[in-house]
């Protein structure tokens, strides 16, 4: 077993992972405030690992979201509108002074290459030798992955591996796909601000057109972004992870109609919350 942390915009998950059974045995978990200080953010995590209660001189995988330098262990958070208070700390040694007991090492990868890893291993991509992952929450997380090898560069690999950097109509694509846009796209979150995806998919779900067209909007045009790439990668399957897999029975259909003959297995991600942690524990092994 390995200890892990997967840190997020609204928690903090510390868990005892094996790859090789894609099994969770253990897992403690916080609320976490992107938007907060750091030291509430660092304290919330370094808290979360302390109490995972993990053995002495450990290597941790801890799966975070980017911008990050993932080989330093140092945070750059910039203009993402999370973390941002996190900016040049070197989130390594923050866990490796302050998690008792202490480890050995903490090993950092990207949240989407860890979902990714975790899916090839044990979930939606396993047996496929090519494959593509996409998370889709805040923002549009990417994993391109040969035989559980996560690649940066190479034909049908965006820029850094990262499809957020590609643009559509001359926007960034976090522009057409992202929380804040299907919220723009739909009209705003409501007076209280209580209006999120969650419940504009249950409005689509019953049947009011409106929030139907943005759904399908929003995912025929990931769909057309994606299929060059996940053509000229060779990619077999595409697995969808992230909170708004929840919503994956009107993600799909749209998403299938922007991929049009892409010739890829279309699958929303098995593993749940355990993707990461197992991706995590699989990167450090």
């Amino acid at each position: 077993m390995r200890p892990v942390l997967e840190i997020g915009g609204t928690h903090v998950t510390a868990a005892l992972a094996d790859p090789r059974t894609a099994t969770v045995a253990r897992s403690v978990r916080r609320p976490l405030d992107a938007r907060g200080t750091a030291e509430h953010i660092l304290g919330a995590v370094v808290r979360c690992a302390g109490d995972l209660e993990a053995a002495a001189g450990q290597v941790w995988g801890v799966a975070v979201p980017g911008p990050f330098d993932h080989d330093k262990g140092i945070a750059r958070f910039e203009g993402v509108g999370k973390f941002e208070d996190l900016y040049g700390i070197d989130v390594r040694s923050v866990l490796l002074d302050g998690v008792w007991p202490r480890p050995a090492e903490a090993v950092f990868l990207n949240d989407a290459h860890a979902f990714l890893l975790g899916e090839w291993r044990a979930g939606a991509a396993r047996g496929h030798h090519r494959c593509v992952g996409i998370t889709l929450g805040t923002g549009v997380g990417s994993a391109f992955a040969v035989d559980g090898d996560v690649r940066r560069t190479g034909p049908g690999v965006p820029p850094r591996g990262r499809v957020d950097l590609l643009r559509e109509g001359g926007r960034p694509l976090e522009d057409w796909v992202s929380r804040r846009a299907i919220l723009a796209r739909y009209g705003g979150d409501g007076p209280d601000g209580s209006l999120d995806v969650r419940e504009i998919a249950d409005r689509a779900r019953a049947g009011e057109r409106r929030a139907r067209h943005v759904f399908d909007e929003t995912f025929t045009t990931l769909g057309t972004v994606l299929a060059p790439y996940l053509r000229a990668f060779d990619a077999t399957a595409l697995v969808v992870g992230g909170a708004m897999a929840a919503s994956w029975d009107l993600i799909r259909p749209a998403l299938r109609a922007g991929l049009g003959d892409t010739p890829v297995t279309l699958r929303a991600g098995a593993l749940g919350e355990n993707a990461a942690l197992i991706g995590a524990a699989a990167y450090v092994t």
